[in-house]
C-alpha cells in the first residue's frame, strides 16, 4: 500500500510539472508531448522536455541505444585550417522520426527507435557537375496542415537555397518555388554573383510561413543584404520582407551617417529565430555590420545591427527593438535564439525574452514591449584611437543577471596548469594592450576579453519554466587583434590582423585559453531575483587531469537541455562527452565519452515504444577540435 501510494504521488507531481509546463508554453499545441518538433523544442527556444522517465536517480544507468554514421565527412578542410566544418545539428523528433542534417546540406530521416536509416535527401548543386557546398548547419525546420495531411521539411541550404520536402518521402515538394527550391540569392545579391550567402540555422515556422535570414560574408563592408524574409509554406512565393538597415524615410535611418547604410552586409539573423504563436510575433537575433572591426565608413549608431527585435510574424513589421552594442566593432553579434521565458515580478508572471550575448550579458526584456526587466544603464566607455573612427560614446550594461564570464584580465591571472603555458602565455599578454570591455580595436595589437567565441554563442539557454532557471554554458576565450593598415586601393583602410589569423585566440600552441581556469563553465540563473543559482566548470582537458590539476572546463559550442527529470544534457566542449547535470546543484551526474566532440546541442523525445532517448550529433571539427566523426548517438535507460 505505502508503495502504491508513492507511485500515486509521483505520477501526481509528473502532472503538475507538465500541467506547470503546458501553462509556462502557450501555442505548444495539443498531442506534441514527447516529440522535438523545433530546434529550440518548441517555437519559443526554451529546449525544456516534459519527458520524465529519465531522471537525476537513474540517469546514471543510460546507455548507447543505437549509432548511425550520415557519410558526410570532408576531409579536406573547412572552417579552422584543415579541419571540417563542425556537426552542429539539433535533429527533430516527430511520431518517432528523427530528421538530420549535416554540413553538406543532406537531410536524413531515421527510426527513432533503431536508427535505421528511412530516407536521405542529398541537395543537388546549383550548377551541372559542381561539387555540393559545405557550411555550418544547425538543423531543419518541420510544419505540417491543420489536418495533418500535408507534412514538410524547409531548411535552407550552404549554397543559399529554400528546399521544401515531404517528411514522409524525402521528395522535393515540386509545388514550392521552383520545384521545391526558393533561390534565397534572388533580391539581395544580384550584384555581387560570388559573395557568399547561404543557411546555417533553421528557419522559423508562424502558421503558413516559413520565415529566414542568412548567413553573410564577414569582408569587405559592402555585399549581400542581411533582410529577413518570409515566403509561403506551400507555394515559396515572398510574402514579406523585413529590411534589417532601415532604407531612407523609415525609423532608425537616422543611425547611419551619410551613404553609411548603402549595399551594407551584415546586419544579418545567421542564428535562429523564435516565435510566439499566441502573440504572433517572431524574434530576430541580429548580426553586426561589415565589416565588423571597423565603422569609419558607417558612423552612428547602426540600427538594428546587434539588436534583438521583435516583428509582427505576419506582416514582418516592426513592433519594438532594443540593441544590445551600439556601433558594433567587436564582432559582438547576437549568436543565439532568443528564449521566451516568463519571469515573476509583483506577485505576478510576465512573458519575456532572454537574449544571451557574447559580452556574457543576458539581457531580459518584456515581451510585448522590449522594456527591460532588470534595470539598464548606459555607461560611458573608451574612445577610438583609430583615424576616421567614431565609437559609441556609452553602451548598455545589464544591472542583472550578473555578466557571466570575465570581462577584462590581469598579469597575474595568466594561467599556471603547466610551466610552459604559463611562459608562452605570460611573453604572449606581455606583446599585447589591455583594456576595459568595450575599449575599441587600435592599430597595435590588443587582447579582448571576452573575444568573438563569446561569452555565449550560438549554444544558447535552456529555460525549466517550473524552476524558472536558465542553463548557460559559456566560453572564457580571449581576442587577439589589431587594424593593419591597407593600401590606398583596398577597399577598407584598415582590416583586423593578428598574430594567428583575423580571428587569433588568446590560447597557447595546446589551444588551452592564456587566463587561469575555468575556461568554460555551466550557469544556472535565477530569472525572478536576476542572480546566478549556481556555476560549474564544464569540460575538462584529459591531459592536465593526469598532470593532476583540478576541471579546468573547456571552451564549448553546442547548448544544453532541461527536462522535467530534474536533468539538465550538455556536450558542445571539445573534450568529446555527453554529460547530464542534476538541474538544482549542478552536480554532474553522468558522462560518457563520444567518437568525436558534440559541438551541438542535444535532444530528447518519446519513442513509438514508449522510451526516452537523449540524441546528440557527435562530429568534432570546427574551431575547438582536431578529431572528427560523422555520428549520431541515441541515449536510453536499458530495456525492461
Amino acid at each position: 500500500m505505502t508503495r502504491r501510494i508513492a507511485a500515486a504521488a509521483a505520477l501526481a507531481l509528473v502532472g503538475l510539472i507538465q500541467a506547470a509546463t503546458r501553462a509556462a508554453n502557450p501555442g505548444d499545441g495539443p498531442g506534441r508531448d514527447g516529440d522535438w518538433r523545433a530546434y529550440g523544442g518548441d517555437a519559443g527556444g526554451r529546449r525544456y522536455a516534459t519527458l520524465t522517465e529519465i531522471d537525476r536517480g537513474n540517469v546514471s544507468r543510460l546507455r548507447r541505444a543505437w549509432t548511425y554514421h550520415t557519410g558526410d565527412l570532408d576531409p579536406r578542410g573547412g572552417l579552422v585550417g584543415s579541419a571540417p566544418f563542425a556537426f552542429e545539428c539539433t535533429p527533430l523528433a516527430v511520431d518517432g522520426v528523427v530528421y538530420v542534417s549535416t554540413p553538406s546540406g543532406r537531410v536524413i530521416a531515421l527510426d527513432g527507435e533503431s536508427g535505421r536509416e528511412r530516407w536521405r535527401f542529398d541537395v543537388p548543386p546549383r550548377r551541372p557537375g559542381a561539387g555540393p557546398r559545405r557550411g555550418p548547419h544547425r538543423g531543419v525546420s518541420f510544419w505540417e496542415s491543420a489536418d495533418g495531411a500535408d507534412r514538410r521539411i524547409l531548411y535552407g541550404t550552404p549554397d543559399g537555397r529554400l528546399v521544401a520536402l515531404d517528411a514522409r518521402t524525402g521528395r522535393l515538394r515540386d509545388g514550392f518555388g521552383d520545384h521545391g527550391f526558393v533561390d534565397l540569392r534572388s533580391g539581395v545579391a544580384e550584384a555581387w554573383p560570388e559573395a557568399q550567402l547561404e543557411v546555417s540555422s533553421p528557419p522559423a515556422i508562424f502558421r503558413d510561413l516559413v520565415i529566414t535570414g542568412t548567413h553573410l560574408q564577414e569582408f569587405p563592408a559592402l555585399g549581400p543584404s542581411g533582410d529577413v524574409r518570409a515566403y509561403d509554406v506551400r507555394t515559396g512565393a515572398l510574402v514579406w520582407r523585413f529590411h534589417t538597415i532601415p532604407p531612407s524615410g523609415a525609423p532608425g535611418h537616422e543611425t547611419w551617417e551619410g551613404e553609411g547604410w548603402k549595399d551594407r552586409s551584415g546586419v544579418n539573423v545567421w542564428s535562429i529565430m523564435s516565435v510566439d504563436p499566441e502573440r504572433g510575433l517572431v524574434f530576430l537575433p541580429v548580426g553586426s555590420p561589415t565589416y565588423d572591426f571597423y565603422g569609419g565608413d558607417r558612423k552612428g549608431a547602426n540600427l538594428y545591427a546587434t539588436s534583438l527585435v521583435a516583428l509582427e510574424a505576419a506582416t514582418g513589421a516592426v513592433r519594438w527593438h532594443f540593441q544590445t552594442v551600439h556601433h558594433d566593432l567587436w564582432d559582438y553579434d547576437l549568436p543565439a535564439e532568443p528564449a521566451l521565458v516568463t519571469v515573476r515580478r509583483e506577485g505576478r508572471d510576465m512573458a519575456a525574452v532572454a537574449q544571451v550575448t557574447k559580452t556574457g550579458f543576458v539581457f531580459v526584456l518584456d515581451r510585448e514591449t522590449g522594456r527591460p526587466m532588470f534595470p539598464v544603464e548606459e555607461r560611458p566607455v573608451p574612445a577610438s584611437t583609430v583615424e576616421g573612427e567614431a565609437a559609441a560614446p556609452t553602451q548598455p550594461i545589464p544591472l542583472k543577471p550578473p555578466p557571466l564570464v570575465r570581462q577584462s584580465i590581469a598579469r597575474d591571472q595568466i594561467s599556471t596548469v603547466t610551466p610552459d603555458s604559463h611562459r608562452f602565455c605570460t611573453d604572449l599578454f606581455d606583446s599585447l594592450n589591455t583594456g576595459p570591455l568595450y575599449t575599441p580595436p587600435s592599430v597595435s595589437f590588443r587582447l579582448t576579453f571576452p573575444g568573438t567565441l563569446g561569452g555565449g554563442n550560438w549554444s544558447g539557454v535552456a529555460f525549466d519554466p517550473v524552476r524558472r532557471r536558465l542553463y548557460v554554458n559559456v566560453n572564457e576565450v580571449g581576442a587577439i587583434g589589431g587594424l593593419l593598415p591597407q593600401g590606398p586601393a583596398a577597399p577598407l583602410p584598415y582590416r583586423r590582423s593578428g598574430p594567428g589569423g583575423e580571428y587569433a585566440r588568446f590560447w597557447d600552441d595546446n589551444r588551452w585559453p592564456c587566463q587561469q581556469p575555468p575556461w568554460g563553465t555551466l550557469n544556472a540563473i535565477d530569472l525572478d531575483e536576476g542572480t546566478i543559482a549556481w556555476t560549474v566548470p564544464l569540460g575538462v582537458v584529459d591531459a592536465l587531469v593526469e598532470k593532476g590539476v583540478p576541471p579546468t572546463g573547456t571552451p564549448s559550442l553546442g547548448g544544453a537541455i532541461a527536462t522535467a527529470g530534474s536533468v539538465v544534457f550538455i556536450a558542445g566542449t571539445n573534450d568529446a562527452r555527453l554529460r547530464a547535470f542534476d538541474a538544482d546543484s549542478g552536480r554532474e551526474l553522468w558522462s560518457d565519452r563520444l567518437e568525436a566532440s558534440g559541438h551541438a546541442t542535444p535532444m530528447t523525445y518519446r519513442g513509438r515504444d514508449g522510451r526516452q532517448y537523449v540524441v546528440i550529433a557527435a562530429g568534432g571539427g570546427g574551431y575547438l577540435s582536431r578529431t572528427v566523426s560523422d555520428v549520431v548517438a541515441a541515449y536510453a535507460l536499458p530495456a525492461h
